[in-house]
């Protein structure tokens, strides 16, 4: 079970008390919950039923039915690839091809060094940049596959600078 007396799990009762613990609120609940912990751990899951006292199942149901939602932790930097008509029909897939050449990573998959994650979208809404990558929440639009590169090298520094 959620262990409750860390500082993430006093700011998830903090979330809980602020939505009033009701099983409604659930999707805000989840957002916030997966800002805490990056993603939603199975433990917290149930919590989280437990609290809004709803079941594991229909916590889980909302939190797999929206893609905004994790069940896995992700990378520090979350490479969003759009794979909607649009992008596809621009070049999505040689924009896939060039990130999997640079990372070593597939579709839902981490790099060994925790810094990226490659996760292929339905649509960003982005249609007229297509095609289109978000990485956290910056936007990357018109990209080639040289470009992708290019803007990933920048993410790898930016890393070495903090670091």
């Amino acid at each position: 079970m959620c262990d409750c007396k860390d500082e993430k799990g006093k700011a998830l009762d903090a979330v809980l008390d602020e939505y009033g613990r009701d099983a409604g609120s659930l999707i805000g609940i989840l957002q916030k919950t997966q800002d805490i912990y990056g993603y939603l751990p199975s433990d917290v899951i149930y919590y989280v039923a437990a609290q809004t006292g709803t079941t594991p199942a229909k916590v889980m149901g909302v939190a797999t039915f929206y893609t905004q939602f994790r069940l896995e932790p992700v990378g520090k930097y979350l490479i969003m690839l759009c794979k909607g008509t649009a992008c596809h029909v621009n070049g999505s897939d040689r924009i896939e091809a060039a990130i999997t050449n640079e990372l070593g990573i597939q579709n839902g998959e981490t790099t060994k060094d925790g810094l990226f994650t490659l996760k292929n979208v339905a649509c960003l809404g982005c249609c007229s940049l297509s095609p289109v990558m978000m990485i956290n929440e910056e936007t990357f639009g018109s990209l080639t596959p040289d470009k992708a590169v290019e803007i990933l090298n920048e993410f790898k520094i930016r890393k070495e600078e903090i670091a």
